[in-house]
């Protein structure tokens, strides 16, 4: 028994220690893990995109259930084809591309306008601005309840852009993609991604300079 319980734990250990090295690996070396027949370099996978993508599709789509179905039939697909996933691109923008595509089809399966949740809004529209964070804990109650109306107004306004307006804009003020990124991700080429984000920013501004005054 001693030996029984000796073998575990130091199987645990050693499970540890995998676990420790995947998450100092970039995505592709994680995925050739995987693909090398390490399982846990998959949950690995998941961990670090769990979360971005739930945020991602559930601000496209409004639907926070239905997100996290889709976010879980992201993960299979990319259980089942990572083995086509062209290693010399990034491994973000392949499955950014696949959380797209299932929320492109949710959308159009839909028959009402979604509400897009949206919590970032910029100063400007710079391209090497980052998003503002409508949360910190380090604010003053004040501050923090004006950020929360303000990102109530920033919902209401993103929600009315039109679907392909909305998809850019949310990948590029909220995700921080990259031109190059999001025309990988939507299939568009670079002349139209800027120029729907151009647009995008237009009608948000729009829509919600008449809230703020």
């Amino acid at each position: 028994m001693a030996e029984v319980a000796l073998k575990s734990r130091n199987m645990a250990l050693t499970g540890a220690a995998v676990r420790e090295q995947l998450r100092t690996l970039d995505d592709g070396d994680v995925v050739a893990a995987f693909l090398g027949g390490e399982e846990r370099a998959f949950q690995e996978l998941v961990s670090r995109y769990q979360s971005r993508l739930l945020n991602f599709i559930y601000r496209t789509i409004g639907d926070r259930e239905k997100a996290e179905d889709l976010v879980q039939e992201v993960f299979i697909r990319v259980y089942r084809h990572i083995g086509r996933f062209d290693r010399s691109k990034k491994f973000s923008t392949w499955i950014y591309t696949i959380a797209s595509n299932l929320a492109k089809n949710e959308l159009r399966n839909r028959s009402r306008n979604p509400l897009v949740l949206f919590q970032t809004i910029k100063k400007n529209w710079q391209d090497d601005d980052r998003p503002l964070q409508f949360e910190d804990l380090n604010s003053r109650p004040d501050d923090l309840y004006r950020k929360r109306h303000l990102r109530e107004l920033v919902e209401e306004s993103v929600a009315k852009l039109p679907a392909h307006h909305r998809e850019v804009f949310v990948l590029r003020e909220l995700e921080g993609k990259s031109y190059e990124e999001i025309a990988d991700i939507t299939a568009t080429n670079l002349g139209t991604v800027k120029s729907r984000l151009n647009r995008a920013r237009a009608s948000f501004a729009e829509l919600i300079e008449p809230k703020l005054r």
